[in-house]
């Protein structure tokens, strides 16, 4: 029989180790929910048919910083008067000469082609009703698809939206649960 010392364990090390898995868990969820992902809710009808009230969203924050949005994606940005989130589509790009003609947008002279969004053509041009709106190379044109019923980039103190302001773009329907997967860009 071979005498040996035997190591106790310390339930010390174990407790250590729990809870430095614990913070580091904890600091990755915080990381991805403070610069990866928000949730965000639909409040209203303004992107009917394509979005209803009371939809739940996931919106993507961190490409945001290596990409700029593109025509037709939906993006979320925040409500300065109101607070919460403003969620609509974007239509025209940077540099881009807007128009409304006869209900339908032109951009830099052409009809927008593959915009599928508004159901209908557009009753109000809003403030593009005797003039076109020429984007800043910061500026997005957007519009609500519910395009009768949506306060957006036509609206008289709303106009166009600066890149810094957009906080991503909305990118998965999380509820209703039949509903539930990614929104679809074109």
């Amino acid at each position: 029989m071979t005498k040996g010392k035997t190591k106790k364990k310390s339930g010390g090390s174990g407790v250590l180790k729990f809870s430095l898995y614990i913070l580091f868990i904890l600091a990755a969820v915080l990381f991805i929910r403070y610069f990866c992902l928000m949730r965000t809710v639909v409040e209203g009808s303004s992107m009917e048919p394509t979005l209803n009230d009371g939809d739940n969203l996931l919106v993507d924050e961190l490409s945001f910083h290596f990409t700029g949005p593109r025509r037709f994606e939906i993006v979320v940005f925040p409500d300065r008067e109101q607070g919460g989130y403003i969620i609509k589509r974007v239509i025209g790009m940077p540099g881009e000469k807007v128009e409304i003609f006869e209900g339908s947008v032109f951009i830099d002279g052409n009809l927008l082609q593959g915009d599928t969004y508004g159901a209908e053509p557009m009753a109000d041009a809003g403030v593009l009703r005797d003039r076109a709106m020429l984007l800043g190379e910061d500026e997005y044109f957007v519009l609500g698809d519910n395009r009768n019923d949506s306060v957006d980039s036509r609206s008289e103190g709303f106009g166009a939206v600066r890149r810094r302001q957009i906080a991503g773009r909305a990118f998965w329907r999380l509820l209703p649960a039949w509903h539930f997967g990614p929104l679809k860009r074109s």
